[in-house]
């Protein structure tokens, strides 16, 4: 098998189990993040097994460049368990498969996990860590090229294994990182559709509730027009009635309130992986909107028993009104910075935006309540209704012209973190 067809062969061992995950996740269109992520972790052990046990290497280093993408999707996706895994495999894989010096390897794989250290707490692109992985990769390929593997070859022949590895390696990174977004980007779209649609759908029982209250209210007005005290037998007849219609209408208060009262899914998650989440999914519409972001998250894994996608709901609905309170022709700037006290865990998201007065503080929070043109109101109240439903508390702090603090508190079960 020559050195071309090696390389495809790797490739499909390598990216197969890939596109099982990406065919998974645009069939399903799940909002679940846990199985998403269990999936993708599973995707990537795969294609670690599979081009290990079944790819074709020879003693090849040039072909085995592509075992890589896994860690590097790893690392992207901040599952930093998982890519220390993925590294110590692979430094066995190569020190048992090519006799690679052990120091060297090893020093390899400890610099991309200072590389994601170092993202993490700088806010560094997905595009930047793809780029100096593979400037990392290049580098120790260069070495172990000249010095161990072909130190007799021409200089030409071994630059040209290089740079052709090298440049299959970021093809095939670069791609299936978009390959990746674009799915991704799909599943969001879906989810802001049924959103929409669910919206949709309140709307309508709002204007079938409206009218089903209207009806037994308008019945009590009428009997209560027509009552005459002195009149014992047509109080004794219409009050029953009148009680009768009442009845009804908190009846169908009572349906309506059980219909639209929050439901929350808990579940054990890592809640800083899901602000990590939410930052990179609402990265590109800051960017977009040039608003400067800084970033302090504690650096470690802090679990809790929580739904998933409703605290991701709450974050994206304050950073959203964040970027929404810009003072016009001045730049904004959103900190978003956690704190991890004995008991609970604090999320504090603040702006240099408009802000807001005493005044309108005080009215926060109450349904149909906006300082937005476009606002309606609901946003803040479900916010503080879920945080709620968490034993959590949701608190503003704001002055007009100066900017609002956003402070989250949220329990934390000792039993489920090393406190």
């Amino acid at each position: 098998m020559g050195f071309f067809d090696g390389f495809l062969l790797n490739t499909i061992l390598l990216l197969f189990p890939l596109f099982l995950y990406l065919i998974y996740v645009a069939y399903q269109k799940t909002t679940n993040r846990d199985t998403m992520n269990q999936f993708f972790e599973i995707a990537l052990f795969l294609s670690i097994f599979l081009i290990s046990r079944y790819g074709y290497f020879k003693d090849n280093c040039y072909i085995s460049i592509l075992i890589n993408i896994p860690l590097l999707f790893a690392y992207l996706k901040g599952r930093k368990l998982i890519a220390i895994i993925i590294s110590i495999i692979l430094i066995f894989h190569y020190i048992i498969v090519f006799n690679y010096s052990p120091s060297i390897v090893i020093f390899e794989y400890c610099t991309y996990f200072i590389l994601y250290i170092i993202s993490r707490k700088r806010n560094i692109t997905s595009s930047y860590i793809i780029n100096s992985f593979t400037i990392i990769k290049a580098f120790i390929l260069s070495f172990f090229t000249f010095y161990f593997i072909a130190p007799t070859n021409a200089i030409w022949v071994n630059l040209l294994n290089i740079v052709v590895s090298i440049t299959i390696f970021y093809i095939a990174a670069i791609f299936y990182y978009k390959l990746i977004g674009k799915i991704e980007d799909m599943v969001t779209i879906n989810n802001t559709i049924k959103e929409l649609e669910k919206e949709k759908t309140i709307r309508n029982s709002l204007f079938k509730i409206t009218h089903e209250i209207k009806n037994p209210i308008a019945v009590c007005k009428g009997y209560l027009d027509m009552i005459d005290l002195d009149n014992k037998k047509k109080v004794n007849k219409y009050i029953p009635i009148i009680k009768s219609e009442i009845n009804r209408t908190l009846s169908l208060m009572d349906d309506y309130l059980d219909f639209t009262r929050v439901k929350i899914e808990k579940d054990i998650i890592d809640i800083i992986m899901l602000i990590e989440d939410t930052t990179r999914s609402m990265g590109l519409l800051l960017k977009d909107k040039n608003v400067n972001t800084h970033f302090d998250i504690i650096d470690d894994e802090v679990y809790m028993l929580a739904d998933y996608n409703r605290l991701k709901q709450v974050l994206v609905n304050i950073i959203k009104n964040s970027m929404e309170a810009k003072i016009e022709n001045q730049l904004l700037t959103i900190n978003i910075r956690t704190e991890l006290l004995q008991d609970k865990i604090k999320i504090i998201i603040s702006d240099d935006g408009i802000g807001m007065t005493k005044e309108e503080l005080d009215h926060l929070g109450e349904v149909f309540y906006t300082t937005k043109y476009n606002g309606t109101g609901i946003g803040v109240n479900l916010s503080k209704e879920i945080i709620e439903r968490h034993n959590g508390t949701l608190t503003y702090e704001s002055e007009k012209y100066i900017g609002t603090n956003v402070i989250i508190e949220l329990p934390l079960d000792p039993e489920l973190n090393n406190f």
